[in-house]
């Protein structure tokens, strides 16, 4: 086995973009793999490590050269290489020249198809230490760095000016310049704790040496975990619970190499301020973790982490305790000076908000939202007034002092302000909840009426936006308009809103015509709807052929759909699902082929063969146990129940000439298959199913 020896790459930098460090440091490595595979170089494994002045890389057991590539040059066929006498002919002593050797030095290479001379050659392996400089300038060139500085006087680029580079392959450093830095095996500890240089002898001496006498985590993860501990322990010595958001999580790990959670306080009286107002401040603007007690309520504490330790953290606490009270105090002013003028008094100013350019102002859309609202909640049997208001209502918090400076509390202080304002619970509710979801997997609107103006919402953008010809394209999609479109299918499904989406998406389109004509967009929305539903269904494990099964009979509402699939689920299940998808598969080919007119009814006097007749009296026998099962969107139970016919379906095929030459015999079995047919198309397109 060749020589491997372990290879540490450290880039040290000037502090990275806390918010891209984790999607560098996974770039970095899987660039640098892809470089090392590609030159025939596989180490064992790769361990990343990433702070806010450092990207490293260990990477384990890496050979120390390429392993030497064999090649073997094929010259002319011995026939045409040697004349009579055996003496070499011009051919050879071409192919022997073309390889620097005599003629005496090449091989023969017998293969199927004849003999040839052969030349073998041998390309010895480069060593690593060559390759890597040049392999990791590429690397680092091909991060996602959507911006490079440059610094100094010179012409190297990175995303933040480079102050060392450690390049070090087992004990021995690999002298190169990398953007501009000369490689060394000197790594650098925390700004403070340690900042002088600190000799490395071996890669394996990174970890412990910048843990032990450099004040650094490197491991993300590692320091990930401490971070969340010490919040952890924080909050337990408050008699609360941490409020820890994953983003924030990740944020914070990114700012620090020595963390040290600190907790601190600030006056009870802003407590009187929604306390999504306090957190947002708290977490978007301080960096902080909110704290609350065991019923969910917020505390006046918060906890923020260091990035030294320091050895009075007193004044740490009271240093932060000081920032944080300005900005709460201007939530407290925000929160104050809002409530002196009611929503409803904001939904003129909405006029002068452009919603889109050509689909007029927020004012526009809310009154359009409003009247489908009304429409879709009366659908439902939610209070059709309370929708319309909830709907004009809607976005007038985007007016207010608190919103302008959270963005991320739109909905939530509407919700806080209605109810100041007296109007009903629910109206304030669908305030707030018409936003939801707001991504894959979040909470759904609980009640009839923020359902409706949910729904209308979305609807209304979709038809609008699709009808200006700005529908998604690739990774563009600037109205959210797949998201729309999911939470649509969502909220119709899981809520169990029984809604036709083809009248809601006509509904909409006609609120626009004094803008434009937006009828056109109708299909065309039905259509990109039903292609995030098929998305929908493939996450949760359905199979594509089910759901395409159940579209090919262009059913018109979202719960039926659903009700359709899970029937075809249940059905698929059965001993007789294959064998019915095979007969309606054949049936649909058999009817495709006929290119006639195929009458609805059998006539009983043409029924001559015993299979047929049987099939008719188990088909009128089913049609009438099973048609109002179907009427009912009992899916279920009436595919059960047709399984039964599997026993008259195949004897009928096995039995019974189709394509006889009685014109009136064939048609009248034709409309027999046709009405067996008709009756799964009730569900689905079973002929679609894959065996």
């Amino acid at each position: 086995m060749s020589e491997r020896r372990d290879l540490l790459i450290e880039i040290g930098t000037e502090e990275l973009p806390p918010k891209a460090l984790r999607r560098l440091s996974l770039a970095f490595a899987d660039a640098m793999n892809k470089e090392l595979a590609a030159t025939g170089l596989r180490p064992e494994k790769t361990l990343v490590y990433a702070a806010p002045r450092r990207l490293a890389l260990l990477i384990k057991a890496l050979p120390v050269s390429q392993a030497d590539r064999e090649s073997v040059r094929r010259g002319p066929a011995l026939t045409a290489a040697f004349d009579d006498d055996g003496c070499p002919t011009q051919a050879a002593i071409g192919f022997a020249g073309s390889c620097s050797v005599d003629v005496e030095a090449l091989d023969r290479l017998e293969t199927a198809k004849g003999s040839w001379l052969s030349y073998r050659v041998v390309e010895k392996g480069q060593a690593t230490a060559a390759l890597v400089p040049g392999l990791l300038v590429k690397s680092l060139a091909a991060l996602p760095i959507p911006k490079r500085m440059r610094w100094g006087d010179r012409d190297d680029e990175f995303v933040r000016p480079i102050h060392w580079v450690v390049l070090l392959f087992g004990d021995e450093v690999i002298d190169a310049h990398i953007l501009g830095v000369k490689t060394g095996r000197n790594t650098h500890g925390h700004r403070f704790h340690h900042p002088q240089g600190m000799y490395l002898a071996e890669p394996e001496a990174y970890l412990p040496l910048l843990e032990t006498e450099g004040h650094v985590l490197p491991d993300y993860a590692a320091r990930r975990e401490a971070v969340r501990a010490q919040v952890v322990e924080q909050a337990n010595l408050l008699g609360g619970e941490a409020l820890i958001d994953d983003d924030l999580l990740d944020e914070v790990t990114a700012l620090v190499e020595w963390p040290v959670a600190i907790s601190g306080q600030f006056d009870t009286d802003f407590l009187q301020v929604p306390s999504e107002a306090l957190i947002s401040s708290m977490q978007d603007h301080q960096k902080y973790f909110p704290v609350v007690d065991n019923n969910g309520k917020l505390l006046a504490h918060f906890i923020t982490v260091a990035n030294l330790a320091s050895r009075d953290p007193a004044q740490i606490k009271a240093g932060n305790e000081r920032v944080i009270r300005p900005r709460l105090a201007d939530a407290a002013f925000f929160w104050r000076q809002d409530r002196k003028q009611t929503l409803a008094a904001r939904a003129d100013k909405l006029r002068s908000m452009v919603f889109q350019k050509r689909l007029g102002t927020l004012f526009d859309k809310q009154e359009r939202v409003a009247a489908l609202a009304g429409r879709i909640a009366a659908t439902i049997g939610a209070d059709t007034a309370h929708a319309e208001r909830a709907a004009r209502l809607s976005k007038c918090d985007l007016l207010t002092s608190m919103v302008y400076e959270f963005p991320e509390l739109q909905g939530i202080m509407g919700r806080y302000y209605a109810l100041h304002d007296g109007e009903p619970a629910a109206v304030a509710d669908a305030i707030q909840q018409h936003y939801l979801p707001r991504f894959a997997g979040d909470d759904l609107p609980a009640a009839g009426v923020a359902q409706a103006v949910a729904l209308a919402d979305r609807l209304d953008s979709l038809v609008g936006i699709f009808a200006i010809g700005q529908q998604p394209t690739g990774d563009k999609d600037p109205f959210a308009l797949r998201r729309a479109a999911l939470g649509v299918i969502r909220i119709c499904i899981e809520k169990g809103l029984d809604l036709d989406l083809d009248e809601l998406l006509k509904a909409a389109a006609t609120a626009f015509a004094d803008e434009l004509d937006a009828s056109p967009a109708v299909a065309e929305v039905f259509a990109y709807v039903m292609d995030r539903l098929r998305g929908y269904y493939q996450e949760q494990g359905v199979e594509v052929d089910l759901v395409d099964a159940v579209l090919a009979t262009h059913p018109l509402r979202l719960l039926d759909i659903d009700r359709r699939i899970q029937a075809c689920r249940s059905f698929r299940l059965l001993p007789q699902a294959q064998s019915l998808a095979a007969a309606n598969k054949r049936i649909s080919n058999i009817l495709k082929k006929t290119g006639q007119t195929i009458p609805d009814s059998v006539e009983a006097s043409r029924l001559t063969e015993d299979a047929e007749k049987q099939l008719a009296d188990a088909l009128t026998e089913m049609h009438h146990a099973v048609v109002p099962m179907l009427d009912a969107g009992d899916y279920t139970p009436a595919l059960t129940r047709l399984a039964g016919l599997r026993n008259s379906v195949d004897a009928f095929f096995d039995q019974v000439m189709v394509m006889v030459d009685d014109e009136a015999l064939r048609t009248n079995r034709l409309a027999l298959l046709k009405s067996l047919r008709d009756l799964f198309l009730r569900v689905a397109d079973l002929s679609r199913l894959q065996s």
